[in-house]
C-alpha cells in the first residue's frame, strides 16, 4: 500500500507543474485491481486525467501475445 500512496503523492506534486505520461493495458475501470482502495484509485485517475489527453490505441498488447504464445508452445 505504501507504493500506491507514494505514486499518489508524486502525481499530486507534479500536477500542473510538469507532464506525466502513463501507459497501461488496463482500462481505468480495471485499475481497482491494482489500487484496491476505491478512493485512492479515483484520486489517482483524477490526477492523471484532469486536463490531460487520453489516447486509446485499441490494439492488443504485443508483449502479452508473445508471452501467451510462449506458454502454449
Amino acid at each position: 500500500m505504501r507504493v500506491r500512496r507514494l505514486l499518489f503523492q508524486v502525481l499530486t506534486e507534479r500536477e500542473e507543474k510538469a507532464s506525466v505520461a502513463n501507459a497501461s493495458n488496463e482500462s481505468f475501470g480495471g485499475w481497482t485491481k491494482t489500487f484496491t482502495d476505491p478512493r485512492l484509485c479515483a484520486a489517482i485517475v483524477d490526477r492523471l486525467t484532469f486536463g490531460g489527453t487520453i489516447l486509446e490505441t485499441g490494439t492488443d498488447s504485443y508483449r502479452l501475445a508473445q508471452a501467451t504464445k510462449q506458454r502454449t508452445t
